[in-house]
């Protein structure tokens, strides 16, 4: 056999020598002995660093019982190697790439700032072939679906999306700016105005906007588009989609995904990307607590209400469990957390005098049970208590009721107000269609217009949004006009589309699914970082490239910008 790869580890046992050789599949154990490797071979071998690369050629060889490895593939063989070449020699590696089932991993920085070696652990080398494997399993899906795979531009013209556009200077316009898409979006509905029906993209997304764990800068997403469709027939092609990635990873999901309509969401788990594989929703239980006398649920008027949870078996949380459940509240704007705990017919907690069995009762809190409360407005209480359930499912660890908890999230609104003016800002992006039975309130009341838009979500996570979109011009019109467009801003930004949409457009509707963040959440990773090849930092930074940089002041001369300090 004739092998190639890097050292993975060297053991010199005095003798005989075992290089661990590493590639993309995998470890095989390489076994170089007096009884059939030259001397000069041998002494090689001894010398050989980690991280280099090796050609050897060999005899493969079953390992004697007691040595075999019942963790590796190749565990019960060993390759004997006659002849060893050195054909990649390696400096001391900056950080390891092998290592020990408890030993930590270098610090992220470093990790990202040799992102070449970080890559060469088997973790990630498996995070990205996943990674693959469902890229061609989603194109397969969409494919067998008579979709067509066609790019678009990505020099295009800024359009809202809800963040800030990475605008691209033009050498040849002098003061004139290209913008990175922040998605697709108006040119997969020119595609469907254009006749193409079905389309899809493994598209790159660009947006320049406060990062997380679950964002980058520059992103991938699956972009799906259809002509002579309404809602559930894109949800139906999503799900198909889903399902073939879910099976890809090796597990089975049932279909159809369950519907909550986004008000149901909001009222009973505070947030629109609810974790169904537990309990603990939220109740409203302002009638039932006011009569109490309760001086911290007094503020429950004009709109403000007493929302809690029941947590069943919360009897196990201690007084530094509850105390910092306090304080996830208060962080994310509620004005505290009340909290009554009753185990037997003792009761305690912050209102415990307040309260009786019967009471507790009547909120469906039993013994061994703690009830916990806030006050407030919804979108006050909503996030908190959102919060403050996660909070007690991770303290907690109950048992999921199910390993894989999809569902779709709909009848979102179309706008919501801006918080620091009050007027209308669009809820998700402008092309979104009103529900038909709300189009007529579009300019008599705005906010209680609902939008034909869907998001998926999987345990707590969205996986993608989607809608169907306005093809009626005037309507478009009136949507831009809310959102605080003159007619002049209306045509010079949008007059393309408006154009296209007035030469006949057919119903059309779609969906981009997050691939990155469904393939870290496959892959079981920890950050979106883990299932990019060479991803940015929090800061927007790339460690390894060095990027972005300042320019030469010839370029800058060039594309007729001057930096001001």
């Amino acid at each position: 056999m004739r092998l190639g790869g890097w050292v993975h580890r060297r053991r010199d046992l005095g003798g005989i020598v075992f290089l661990d050789l590493r590639d993309r599949e995998g470890l095989v154990q390489v076994a170089l002995g007096p009884g059939w490797a030259a001397a000069d071979v041998l002494a090689r071998a001894q010398t050989v660093g980690p991280e280099s690369v090796l050609l050897v050629e060999g005899e493969v060889a079953a390992r004697p019982p007691a040595m075999r490895n019942a963790d590796l593939v190749t565990g019960d063989i060993e390759v004997h190697a006659t002849t060893l070449a050195v054909v990649g020699p390696a400096e001391t590696p900056a950080i390891p790439v092998a290592r020990g089932k408890a030993e930590e991993l270098p610090a992220e920085e470093l990790r990202l700032k040799y992102r070449h070696l970080d890559l060469r652990r088997p973790e990630l080398q498996g995070n990205l072939m996943l990674r693959h494997r469902l890229l061609q399993r989603a194109r397969r899906a969409l494919s067998d679906l008579d979709f067509l795979e066609i790019e678009t531009p990505i020099l295009t013209k800024p359009t809202p999306e809800g963040a800030r556009d990475y605008l691209v200077p033009s050498r040849v316009h002098d003061g004139e700016f290209y913008a990175l898409p922040q998605s697709p979006q108006i040119y997969k509905q020119l595609l469907m105005i254009s006749g193409f029906d079905r389309y899809f993209q493994i598209a790159r997304c660009f947006r320049d906007e406060d990062l997380r764990f679950d964002r980058q800068p520059e992103f991938s997403q699956i972009d799906i588009e259809a002509s002579f469709v309404g809602q559930d027939d894109v949800i139906a092609v999503v799900e198909t989609v889903l399902a073939a990635l879910w099976e890809e990873a090796g597990q089975t999901v049932s279909l159809p995904f369950p519907r909550l309509k986004w008000r149901e969401a909001m009222e009973r788990y505070g947030t629109d990307k609810p974790d169904l594989r537990f309990d603990f929703p939220i109740t409203d239980w302002t009638s039932q607590v006011q009569p109490l006398g309760v001086p911290f649920f007094q503020s429950a008027t004009n709109g403000s209400r007493v929302r809690g949870i029941a947590v069943r078996g919360g009897g196990s949380l201690s007084r530094k469990d509850v105390d910092q459940l306090a304080e996830t509240a208060k962080t994310h704007g509620a004005p505290g957390l009340a909290w009554v705990k009753r185990q037997g017919e003792q009761l305690s907690g912050s209102v415990g005098k307040h309260f009786s069995a019967e009471a507790l009762g009547r909120l469906g809190i039993g013994d061994g049970d703690v009830a916990l409360m806030t006050v407030g407005p919804d979108p006050v209480t909503s996030p908190a208590l959102d919060k403050v359930r996660q909070e007690v499912i991770r303290r907690l660890a109950p048992a999921p009721k199910i390993e894989h908890a999809h569902c779709w999230v709909v009848d979102f609104p179309l706008f919501e107000p801006d918080p620091e003016t009050g007027k209308p800002v669009f809820a998700h992006h402008p092309f979104t269609a009103p529900h038909p039975e709300d189009v007529n309130k579009l300019d008599t009341d705005p906010f209680a217009c609902r939008a034909q838009h869907y998001d998926a979500v999987y345990n707590g996570n969205e996986l993608g949004s989607g809608s169907i979109r306005i093809t009626d011009p005037a309507v478009q019109r009136t949507v831009f006009r809310h959102l605080g467009l003159t007619p002049a801003e209306i045509d010079a930004r949008f007059g393309f589309l408006l154009t296209a949409l007035a030469a006949g457009a057919p119903p059309h509707g779609g969906f981009a699914v997050g691939f990155d963040r469904t393939t870290m959440l496959l892959a079981g990773a920890g950050s979106l970082r883990d299932v990019i090849a060479f991803p940015k930092t929090t800061a927007a930074r790339a460690l390894f490239e060095g990027a972005p940089a300042p320019a030469r002041p010839e370029d800058l001369a060039a594309l007729h910008i001057k930096v001001v300090p």
